[in-house]
């Protein structure tokens, strides 16, 4: 069963990517879409039959690297942090599948395009299932190879091979700290096998890493580099640019990769690193500082966006930011519960946001929208739950586990956690506002393009029954997995998947806050939705003279806090400069003047004034004979040899 679930969509990949052109656009959506639903399926059985009974096992598909003391198999790892990554990781897949039947069906090049949406769903399936540290970077890679083939996919436009480059640039930073993570693992434990590795964890404490003359804690240094790998691939503070121009690609991919899989993939490598992180505490403070910093970074500029899918990137942000203050805090299963939850609201979001498009005509901008209520009246309701989820309304998915994260921050011992608490409830108010805003810029009001407004429709069938399944998701997740993952079923539950330290008790303190600091995120939540009703239904000229007020704080919120500007500044200016000068300095004025223009240039001037002689006339040889034997007696009369 499970290597049905994980190798259907690398079948589908091949049909489609190698047969495409062959069996047609139809046959390659219908197999590749099949296969996912068919994945999908085993994937939910999977879940219950390990999630909730004691059948945590492995299965070996092949011996893989042994060299040495280092012996990998290609194996898969199932136990309850895996089956919970498969039903989020299939379940997106295929209703992404499915909704881009509909979404890309002018496009020629759809084959492609569903070869490359089952490439990256088996990548990351290879990734949730694996053994192994090399298993799970080996998936962590395809993910990112995928990504950049998604993001790029109309290589036509600059803008769109722009971000794929972009994406893959920044997320190899990231992975450069990853791989050191795991070479040191290996140096310190003899193994990448997750259980060797965790069964050595306990003798890591105490243990240095010498570097620079100066010995550092050894499980410090792994999980920080460690946490460098998920910071890139989760679009972390300061690894985090590629994720909104990643938009570029088709709105489907944004759903797949940027809300649902992907980018929770360095959330899910931190949970199932535990036992690693729970030994240094130094560590979870860095993780809660990077993630509250990002779920307030992110929401200050989805305040001003204009695009719809951008919004909607900085909110995943955002909501990642989220799910690394509950790890920083020692609540994995949580953050875990998260991840879950906002695989349903998000993907909601940008399928719904993709409807919107699709009706538009590929506008984009909501300034240009308005009223599309009355057009699209099941987009603007499944838009609505996918909103009210999101800013944790009471009962809906959102609820459930936002607000769990912002009362396990304030519980914990982390040094960090009044900034971590203090940031989440903030960004609170932020998603709350910037989510609404987009409801009303996008359906209410007045349309400001009639002539697209005039054509809008509803969806067809396949994209609209996606939306209407995952906002049954976004209604009932949080209800339906609370207990497992917060109340008292969650150690029953995740059994060894997920290690706490004998001094972690965050799931029992969180249950002791005062009470008005867990009904703060829901005061919170309402007072950012009025101010989005009173400036943008009930006095709509409020924001544009807000904006024109505080010009400098808008420009700096539209511009992204500069980030771009600056890391152009930082690191693609002198790059581009070093570059220019080993090209033009280096290479022309002393490699190619040395060599090529100069030694090489002089000794073919040389040869060419010799070959001049070699005229092939015996008496122009007998006479420079002559003049040689002249030469030679004349030398020997003067030198008075």
């Amino acid at each position: 069963m499970y290597q049905a679930i994980v190798f259907l969509p690398l079948l589908g990949f091949l049909i489609a990517g190698l047969f495409g052109k062959k069996i047609g656009d139809r046959a390659s959506e219908v197999v590749t879409t099949s296969f996912l639903f068919v994945a999908c399926l085993l994937a939910w059985i999977a879940f219950f039959s390990v999630g909730f009974g004691d059948h945590d096992t492995r299965v070996q598909v092949m011996k893989w690297i042994y060299v040495g003391d280092l012996k990998v198999d290609w194996a898969f790892r199932i136990d309850t942090m895996t089956v919970i990554m498969l039903i989020v990781v299939t379940t997106v897949s295929s209703l992404v599948h499915l909704y881009s039947i509909g979404y890309m069906h002018e496009d020629p090049s759809r084959p492609r395009f569903f070869a490359y949406l089952s490439l990256f769903t088996f990548a990351m399936l290879m990734l949730v299932t694996a053994d192994n540290l090399l298993q799970l970077f080996f998936g962590w890679e395809g993910v990112g190879l995928a990504s950049y083939l998604l993001i790029g996919f109309w290589y036509e436009k600059p803008s769109a091979n722009a971000a794929a480059m972009k994406a893959f640039v920044v997320n190899r930073v990231g992975d450069f700290g990853f791989m050191l993570g795991i070479f040191a693992l290996f140096v310190m434990t003899n193994s990448v096998s997750f259980e060797q590795v965790f069964a050595a964890a306990p003798g890591l404490a105490g243990k240095t890493i010498p570097f620079l003359g100066h010995h550092w804690d050894a499980p410090t240094v792994i999980a920080l580099l460690l946490f460098v790998g998920a910071c890139g691939k989760s679009a972390q503070f300061l690894l985090h640019t590629w994720l909104p121009d990643a938009m570029e690609g088709p709105t489907p991919v944004s759903a797949l990769i940027h809300a649902a899989t992907m980018v929770t993939a360095g959330v899910f490598m931190v949970a199932r690193m535990s036992p690693i992180f729970e030994l240094s505490q130094t560590a979870l403070n860095v993780v809660m500082l990077v993630g509250a910093t990002t779920a307030f970074f992110a929401a200050t500029v989805g305040l001003v966006q204009n695009d719809i899918k951008k919004v909607i990137a900085y909110s995943t942000c955002s909501q990642l930011g989220y799910m690394f203050v509950a790890m920083g805090a020692g609540a994995y299963s949580i953050g875990m519960f998260h991840l879950l939850t906002h695989a349903f609201f998000k993907a909601l979001l940008f399928l719904g946001a993709g409807s919107v498009i699709h009706a538009m005509h590929h506008e984009q901008d909501m300034r240009h929208m308005g009223g599309l209520r009355k057009k699209i009246p099941y987009t603007y309701w499944t838009m609505v739950i996918g909103t009210l989820a999101i800013t944790g309304f009471p009962f809906l998915a959102g609820y459930y586990s936002k607000d769990a994260i912002i009362e396990a921050a304030y519980a914990s011992h982390n040094y960090f956690r009044t900034y971590g608490y203090w940031m989440t409830v903030i960004a609170a108010a932020l998603t709350a506002f910037y989510s609404w805003r987009l409801i009303f810029l996008t359906f209410w009001g007045h349309p400001h393009d009639h002539h697209h407004y005039e054509a809008a429709h509803e969806s067809p069938l396949v994209m609209t029954i996606p939306l209407g399944v995952l906002s049954l998701g976004a209604i009932f997740a949080g209800w339906a997995f609370h207990g497992i993952f917060v109340g008292e079923g969650v150690h029953d539950f995740f059994r060894h998947s997920i290690f706490m330290g004998a001094e972690n008790h965050i799931l029992h303190a969180m249950h002791d806050i005062p009470g008005w600091a867990a009904f703060a995120p829901t005061v919170m939540m309402v007072v950012g939705s009025l101010i989005a009703i009173w400036f943008y239904l009930v006095n709509p000229k409020i924001p544009p003279a807000l904006a024109k007020s505080q010009d400098a704080l808008y420009q700096f919120l539209l511009n992204k806090w500069y980030f771009d500007e600056i890391y152009n500044f930082l690191f693609v200016r002198p790059a581009l400069w070093l570059g220019r000068t080993l090209w033009k300095r280096g290479d022309g004025t002393i490699i190619d003047g040395l060599g090529p223009d100069g030694v090489s240039a002089r000794v073919l001037d040389i040869t060419r004034g010799v070959v001049r002689l070699q005229t092939g006339y015996l008496y122009h040889y007998a006479f420079v004979m002559l003049i040689g034997v002249a030469a030679l007696i004349t030398w020997f009369m003067f030198a008075g040899v």
